[in-house]
């Protein structure tokens, strides 16, 4: 696991860009264009699986985009994680714009992270995908949305490694694999819940993260497209967590669920769940299924 002083090391004195190996940065000009230069865009796997939600990605997963998330994810450059939360903001925000068209879209914004595997913590030493939807969430709120992180997604079983399966046997892998936890469901209901990850390839996780939310707030579709809920209006609003925007809720068994939120801002939630995901990149052939 890496220790705190390679953390600092890597935000104070980075040694080549993470996308070109481009000296005394963290990244280039470039390569941050191919990142967020181009205007997030719908994306959608082929085969498409049931039950996955509009989801919008911000750059195709090639080249120095690749590299960048491998980066972050596998060799742990954290100093990373505020670009690539920048350029999941703008897939979130694309993916909101299309969704408000002609629909009730004004409440606060709620990021979902997919999670990832206990043993991948583990070995990384960091949850990319956590530390990119909260690097995402500042950026929504420094830019005038309400935003913040609700990780409340886990994986009730055991899942194995997607790397070389299909799309039929991801499917498979992660069917039924994830689950909201205790006292999550009140913390989506009524906000414009987004699940976000890193990458998307066959959409399984997404599916099935789609799937986990659904079934646990009890939602149905209306007439509209929207996944909706008939819960009551409640109103959020509890201490901060050590300043950084942490709000816990307490479930039965005592564990709380930490909830990375903007410390200054209360979340009023319309009872209401408008289902998006965004990511930061997703294959060149996914771009190219567009039919908005």
């Amino acid at each position: 696991m890496r220790g705190w002083w390679q953390d600092l090391t890597d935000l104070v004195l980075p040694a080549e860009c993470g996308g070109c190996g481009a000296p005394r940065t963290v990244l280039c000009p470039r390569c941050r264009a191919a990142l967020g230069g181009a205007v997030p865009r719908r994306v959608r796997p082929v085969p498409e699986p049931p039950g996955l939600p509009v989801v919008h990605a911000a750059a195709p997963y090639a080249d120095e985009v690749r590299t960048l998330l491998l980066a972050h994810k596998e060799r742990g450059a954290l100093a990373l994680a505020g670009a690539l939360g920048s350029a999941l903001a703008g897939a979130v925000r694309s993916g909101l714009a299309v969704g408000a068209a002609g629909r009730r879209g004004s409440g606060p914004v709620v990021l979902v992270p997919v999670p990832s595997a206990r043993w991948a913590v583990r070995a990384r030493g960091h949850d990319p995908v956590r530390r990119m939807a909260l690097a995402a969430a500042g950026e929504l709120r420094r830019t005038g949305t309400p935003a913040w992180v609700a990780a409340v997604l886990r994986q009730r079983r055991p899942v194995a490694d997607q790397a070389g399966l299909d799309a039929r046997q991801r499917r498979e892998n992660v069917a039924g694999a994830l689950e909201v936890t205790a006292g999550g469901a009140r913390l989506l209901d009524g906000g414009r819940v987004v699940l976000v990850d890193d990458l998307i390839t066959t959409g399984a996780s997404l599916a099935e993260a789609a799937r986990a939310v659904r079934e646990t707030v009890g939602t149905h579709r209306d007439g509209r497209g929207e996944w909706r809920n008939g819960g009551a209006r409640t109103v959020y609003a509890g201490a901060t967590r050590e300043g950084r925007g942490e709000q816990q809720t307490e479930s039965r068994s005592g564990t709380g669920n930490w909830v990375h939120r903007a410390p200054e801002k209360a979340a009023s939630n319309v009872g209401e769940v408008a289902l998006h995901a965004a990511v930061v990149a997703a294959h060149s052939v996914s771009f190219g299924i567009n039919r908005n």
